[in-house]
């Protein structure tokens, strides 16, 4: 997939955090190794571009600048990732309630 602006090679996600997130997924005897961590690394970047992409193009046909969630909710929808619109649903609700705390304080 073409990223604007960015060679392929230049787009990724921090390691530390990744490997972070895998640890905490998986059960505590359970080892993963780094060609694995880089390929689920490299699976979270192409699932990225694909919503962006897809939320970028309903963006588009709306005629507005500006990609807002319900346009990410829209394209989990269209390229078939409509059961988990209800957790993205409240992972952005919690994201707002934490991120509404923190701006008020």
């Amino acid at each position: 997939m073409e990223i604007v602006g960015k060679a392929k090679e230049d787009v990724s996600l921090p390691k530390a955090t990744m490997t972070k997130i895998i640890k905490e997924m998986l059960p505590a005897h359970v080892r993963v190794t780094r060609d694995a961590q880089d390929l689920l690394v490299e699976c979270c970047v192409e699932f990225i571009n694909l919503i962006s992409s897809e939320s970028n193009d309903i963006c588009y046909k709306e005629e507005k600048r500006t990609i807002a969630p319900e346009h990410v909710l829209e394209s989990l929808k269209i390229l078939g990732f409509g059961s988990y619109i209800r957790e993205v649903k409240a992972a952005y609700e919690q994201h707002r309630i934490e991120n509404w705390v923190v701006l008020t304080f």
